[in-house]
């Protein structure tokens, strides 16, 4: 079932992302909209398109199978932050190397990112790894952090490469 679950899951997350990369256009740059869905061509930005949804299905998943797991939490924020890291390095691997990026290995990275999040969550499930009460709070802290995150640097980026819009190689 858990298996099933994250295919499910990885299908859910990569459809998502496609709408979820117009919502802003959409919503008319919505201040909660912003939150939820990249405002640029960032690399910042672009990490909601896995975030996000992975964040939102967590909730189903919690109850149909996670309440089961007593590292569900944990295994999930970690998984999120495998993904996001796969993509982030993955895509300066493979633009530092061809010099510019590419749509279609932009997309694939996302692909690759969900791979990897699914990969160490369904691994990592089944073993008593982070499954003190500890460690779920520190994960529905992180959870929280991880939000306030996306709305912060969103309205006010810092200014580093991995917060410009690569489109118009500004901030915002």
């Amino acid at each position: 079932m858990v298996k099933r679950w994250h295919y499910l899951s990885g299908i859910f997350v990569l459809l998502l992302s496609v709408p979820l990369h117009f919502l802003n256009e959409w919503t008319g740059y919505a201040p909660i909209s912003s939150v939820l869905a990249p405002v640029n061509e960032s690399i910042w930005e672009h990490l909601k398109l896995l975030a996000i949804p992975m964040i939102l299905f967590t909730i189903p998943e919690y109850f149909l199978y996670g309440k089961h797991f007593p590292n569900y939490l944990p295994v999930r924020l970690l998984s999120i932050l495998i993904g996001m890291a796969a993509i982030t390095t993955s895509f300066y691997t493979y633009s530092g190397i061809l010099g510019k990026n590419y749509l279609v290995l932009d997309i694939l990275t996302l692909v690759f990112g969900i791979i990897c999040s699914y990969l160490f969550s369904y691994r990592y499930l089944h073993t008593d790894r982070f499954i003190s009460e500890h460690a779920r709070f520190q994960a529905q802290a992180g959870f929280l952090i991880l939000l306030i995150c996306f709305a912060l640097f969103t309205w006010n980026p810092p200014s580093l490469a991995f917060f410009q819009d690569y489109s118009t190689l500004s901030k915002r």
